[in-house]
């Protein structure tokens, strides 16, 4: 009777603790997910005022980028692109992040206003970025970037 009873509380133990790891597991996703979206927002502002330092900072060295046209642009060319685009405002909205251990994907859509010929033109897409957990930070490793009609 007594070794059933300390089988039972051991089987009760270890099931409490899978269960924390579970949570705790869940909780770290969750807390990843969160930064990973004040990320995409801090790129947008990053985008909007040409800070390149802090898009150098939010991009891996090997960021693959697909611009909306199909052009395949590495982390330099996408930054100089950056660097010479006219773009008055960036918003994301229905971003959702999937995760899969220390990679990261995120889509939503991509809403920016750009200045052409002196009048504001309105870019509106779907996009799809990629986020790896490299050095005890978040960087983005690919971005792709579709328009929407």
């Amino acid at each position: 009777m007594k070794a059933r009873l300390a089988k039972f509380v051991c089987v009760l133990i270890f099931a409490g603790m899978a269960q924390t790891l579970v949570w705790s597991q869940g909780a770290e996703e969750a807390a990843a997910a969160t930064k990973i979206l004040a990320l995409e927002h801090a790129w947008n502002q990053a985008e909007a005022f040409k800070d390149l330092k802090a898009l150098d900072a939010l991009f891996d060295n090997a960021l693959v980028y697909v611009d909306s046209d199909g052009a395949l642009l590495t982390k330099a060319e996408f930054l100089l692109h950056v660097q010479t685009e006219h773009l008055a405002q960036v918003v994301t909205q229905s971003m959702v992040v999937h995760m899969f251990g220390n990679t990261a994907i995120v889509t939503g859509i991509y809403q920016a206003t750009e200045i052409r010929r002196g009048k504001p033109t309105i870019l509106r897409g779907r996009f799809v970025d990629t986020w790896m957990y490299r050095d005890s930070t978040w960087v983005c490793v690919d971005s792709q970037y579709t328009p929407a009609r």
